[in-house]
């Protein structure tokens, strides 16, 4: 490994990648950018009859506002800073945004808060079921929206096969579906052992416990879960202990 580890990175090739590699530069890293999630809008828009509505997403934020859905009186929840951010930027109040920012955490924070409530859940359609479960035993009607469909870039792979020539130091895995599509892509490019091998010798963080558990079930070993569900701590504390391995 150089000084400057190598690191895949997984996020939408969007505004998110371009800062994802900033990040990672800022870190003395050197990022691979490697989109493994494209955007499907539906066009659909969150129900009007619901007291809260739930947003998990920078994406679902823009696609609501850019398809004309107006808030009212509704209790407007966001699963994050990041969706809270981008939320507001499209013009809409955050009620509510958790201490945890995941989907247990939401559903920890509107527990009590939504019994008898209808609730609008707007996000993927690869959005936890912990969520959804949660909220309906804290007593709330649940309706789920899907704003968006996740699907792999058909040019996705460039991390799999550097992780397969082992030339990968680390790589930052932000949901389960980006584990999913990394090894959907090796297995295309006929490389899936070999990547999987090559994920064993380097730094695999991930942004939390379902990614944890995913990564797992699929035979990856994780070194770390970011201790803040946020890119900016993964990234960080990934490149951390990369570059601690390199010095050891």
């Amino acid at each position: 490994m150089s000084d400057s580890p190598t690191v895949a990175v997984f996020r939408p090739d969007d505004d998110r990648i371009e800062a994802a590699v900033s990040l990672l530069e800022s870190l003395d890293a050197d990022p691979v950018p490697d989109p493994m999630l494209a955007i499907d809008a539906t066009g659909a828009t969150p129900r009007t009859d619901a007291e809260y509505v739930v947003f998990t997403s920078k994406t679902g934020a823009e696609l609501v506002s850019r398809v004309g859905w107006e808030a009212s009186d509704e209790t407007v929840c966001a699963i994050g800073p990041a969706t809270a951010e981008a939320l507001r930027e499209e013009g809409y109040a955050v009620d509510l945004v958790p201490e945890e920012y995941t989907s247990s955490g939401l559903a920890a924070a509107l527990e009590g808060r939504v019994a008898g409530s209808r609730v609008e859940v707007a996000r993927s359609d690869h959005g936890s079921d912990v969520l959804l479960e949660g909220l309906v035993d804290a007593g709330a009607y649940v309706h789920e929206t899907t704003l968006y469909r996740l699907v792999r870039p058909e040019d996705s792979g460039e991390s799999t096969a550097l992780a397969a020539a082992g030339e990968l130091d680390a790589a930052c895995f932000t949901s389960s579906l980006t584990v999913e599509h990394f090894l959907d892509a090796a297995e295309a490019g006929g490389v899936l052992e070999a990547a999987r091998t090559g994920l064993a010798d380097a730094v695999v963080g991930v942004i939390g416990e379902p990614t944890r558990e995913t990564a797992l079930e699929h035979g990856i070993d994780v070194d770390l879960v970011a201790s803040e569900a946020t890119f900016e701590r993964l990234a960080s504390e990934t490149v951390a202990e990369a570059t601690a391995t390199d010095r050891a």
